[in-house]
């Protein structure tokens, strides 16, 4: 019963089963009506939130509607039974397991296909469709301390650094791990030099380094190349958080900042990736794409294999947690299609000429706020904090920074693409009259 794009309409039979003997048909109730009712108050909320969505601009997340096709896949999925009984994607989406009510066909192809995206060798990658980035930042923090573990002997200490998304903060306390905080250059980018300094002092522990590729709040890229060099002869594992930014930077110029295998020489760059699916895709609900290759899961496998008995599931599974969704693989794999990867390519080059327009309106009239945008990768511009009514009129987030030797709060705007120039001139207007 796995549940394959090619023999999903086949199982229209189920839908009609569960909706025919559920026990409120066979009870002959109909209590939507009063569900309705009951839950009116939230509904008239819910159409508030979706009509003010555009003034949304201080966190990562597109407030687009997904395009009318991805509602009529869902829908086909709905109708094939999907949703309607009990799926679980539990175990390998690569391997054969004993539990086949699961979406494991449209997992593994969409793991394929992204890995096509992000430059891992054909064929010989792995992966699956986490919980969220966190979940996905969680088995490549997990993956990299077995390994390294195992070939020294000895636990890593994890290097990243304070811009870094607060997940790394807490994935390190909970997998017992010494943490090394790596200072930054002004951007917010990772300082190679003192990452050298850090290794340098060291030299008995492997090292697991999280790089950003888009920092949470200042949307610095650290260097991957700049810090696989200072990893050169030691142990070590290279994991990247691209939450946002490797969302849609394969679809920009700067494609090659998140590819997997390097052009010259085809080696590798880093380990494993972790990229949200509800930020700049705007995937309706909370989802990650984590992705390693087949090389690294193999070395992973046959360790974590000695933890796990895999005759319950006839498979060992490859992931921390168990049961997982199988609803959302089977919706996302819609955004792989070709026609959303060409949407994809419009969302990204209008929010990064968006963001464009909006640090230099702000420069030009609002110099006094010192607004910063680390680069043309970035949706992100950064200034001091406005007022606490534009903070909340448009959700802006809000941090303390060190900045020319004071601490001094900041705001910031994440361009996604259901922000609209209009809706940033409006903004501009509203600073202008604090």
């Amino acid at each position: 019963m796995r549940l394959s794009r090619r023999k999903f309409l086949g199982l229209t039979g189920a839908a009609t089963l569960v909706a025919t003997c559920s026990p409120i048909a066979l009870a002959g109730q109909t209590p939507r009506n009063a569900l309705y009712e009951q839950t009116s108050p939230g509904l008239k909320d819910l159409s508030a939130l979706a009509r003010q969505r555009s003034t949304m601009l201080g966190y990562p997340i597109n407030l687009n509607f997904p395009p009318a096709a991805f509602f009529k896949w869902r829908e086909k999925l709905n109708t094939a039974g999907l949703d309607q009984f009990n799926f679980n994607n539990v175990g390998d989406p690569f391997k054969k397991g004993h539990f086949s009510y699961n979406t494991h066909d449209f997992e593994k192809e969409l793991i394929e296909r992204f890995g096509t995206i992000y430059g891992f060798a054909q064929k010989k990658v792995w992966g699956f469709l986490s919980n969220s980035g966190t979940d996905s930042n969680m088995h490549g923090i997990y993956i990299g301390r077995t390994l390294l573990h195992y070939r020294t002997g000895t636990l890593p200490k994890i290097y990243f650094t304070r811009e870094a998304h607060y997940s790394i903060q807490i994935l390190s306390n909970v997998m017992n791990l010494d943490r090394v905080v790596v200072d930054t250059e002004a951007d917010g980018s990772m300082d190679i030099s003192d990452l050298e300094q850090k290794l340098s002092a060291n030299t008995d522990y492997p090292a697991l380094v999280v790089a950003t590729v888009g920092t949470t709040f200042k949307g610095a890229i650290d260097s991957i190349d700049g810090i696989q060099s200072k990893l050169k002869g030691r142990d070590y594992y290279l994991h990247l958080d691209a939450a946002l930014f490797g969302g849609y930077l394969p679809h920009t110029p700067f494609a090659d900042e998140l590819l997997q295998i390097r052009r010259t020489d085809q080696s590798p760059r880093y380990h494993s990736i972790a990229v949200s699916c509800h930020k700049f895709f705007g995937y309706p609900s909370p989802a990650g794409l984590f992705m390693t290759s087949q090389e690294i899961f193999e070395e992973f496998e046959a360790q974590f294999a000695k933890i796990h008995d895999p005759q319950y599931i006839l498979q060992v599974p490859g992931t921390i947690t168990c049961s997982r969704d199988s609803v959302k693989p089977a919706e996302f794999y819609f955004f792989s299609s070709d026609s959303e990867l060409s949407r994809q390519k419009s969302d990204a080059r209008l929010m990064l000429d968006n963001a464009g327009y909006l640090h230099k309106e702000m420069l030009t009239h609002l110099k006094h706020l010192e607004p910063e945008r680390t680069g043309q990768r970035s949706p992100i511009v950064y200034f001091r904090k406005p007022s606490e009514e534009i903070v909340d009129r448009y959700t802006l987030a809000v941090m303390q920074s060190d900045r020319k030797h004071k601490t001094t709060a900041y705001a910031h705007v994440v361009v996604m693409p259901h922000v609209s120039k209009k809706t940033l001139d409006r903004f501009l207007e509203d600073l202008s009259r604090q």
